[in-house]
């Protein structure tokens, strides 16, 4: 899916998801758009859930549209869960060490590159690191060196590089400036497919910009929670009898779908299917 976004010019969106209503809102957007599409679980949604309920979940819906569906495991710091990840299904994985030395993080990439090789597994990566929070993942913007990235790539072997070019996760307070100079200059170092983390809130143009730049996977989740979220109290709000989870859950499953439409046609992944 990668490498065709590559090749062609555009990303595939990749949408994390907490539950049986996103993953079907995000899927019917996909099966409308005829988009490939990324479905991701961060570690503390696998812990609420499991990783084998996501991969059945996941793979059930998929068989019902005819579009590429992943699911992938995002910031897994802790090596052990993803190779748990990779051993409940989990056919794309992130090994996320981009908070630790250099060193450390290039060592615990290569580990987990290797581990997941031998099982046909891509992994995902980080250099320099992404400002915010999301779930547990927190911590200060940090970014990513072109010649490091280089080196980055070539001594671990994956297959993705998250990059850190002044996006955040979680809310945005004020709209970032990204250095898409730098998002070139990783570009002309790096082979791999660049992923872009912490685009929920961004500029629509910011997206496109940074898809134009070599970006091919763009994340999204703190703006899904949110649509969920609302679209859920609006429901009670209205209806504060409601006891039927199945009234506001079709609401929360439409507010999803219809914000991951719109950002398949910012991704440029509409009928890429």
């Amino acid at each position: 899916m990668l490498r065709d976004a590559q090749k062609n010019g555009y990303a595939v969106p990749a949408f994390n998801v907490e539950n049986l209503e996103m993953a079907q809102g995000v899927i019917a957007a996909a099966a409308d758009a005829g988009s490939p599409v990324i479905l991701q679980t961060t570690s503390p949604t696998v812990a609420y859930a499991s990783a084998s309920l996501f991969v059945g979940l996941v793979e059930a819906l998929a068989r019902e549209v005819d579009i590429p569906v992943c699911l992938h495991l995002d910031h897994a710091t802790d090596p052990q869960l993803l190779r748990d990840a990779i051993g409940a299904g989990y056919p794309s994985v992130m090994m996320d060490a981009s908070r630790k030395s250099f060193e450390e993080n290039l060592a615990l990439t290569r580990e987990a590159v290797q581990y997941a090789a031998a099982r046909d597994v891509p992994v995902e990566a980080e250099l320099g690191s992404v400002g915010g929070k999301e779930d547990d993942v927190e911590g200060a913007s940090d970014y990513t060196d072109p010649q490091r990235a280089r080196e980055f790539v070539r001594d671990t072997g994956l297959f993705s590089l998250a990059v850190a070019i002044g996006t955040a996760h979680g809310v945005y307070k004020q709209t970032p400036r990204l250095d898409l100079e730098r998002l070139s200059a990783i570009r002309a170092q790096v082979e791999a497919p660049l992923v872009l983390h912490g685009a929920s809130g961004l500029e629509d143009q910011q997206v496109r910009q940074c898809v134009q730049k070599g970006i091919c996977k763009v994340n999204f989740a703190t703006e899904l929670r949110a649509a969920y979220t609302a679209a859920v109290r609006k429901v009670l709000a209205e209806h504060p009898e409601a006891i039927d989870p199945k009234l506001y859950g079709r609401e929360a499953r439409l507010a999803v779908e219809c914000l991951a439409r719109h950002k398949m046609d910012v991704c440029g992944s509409v009928q890429r299917a």
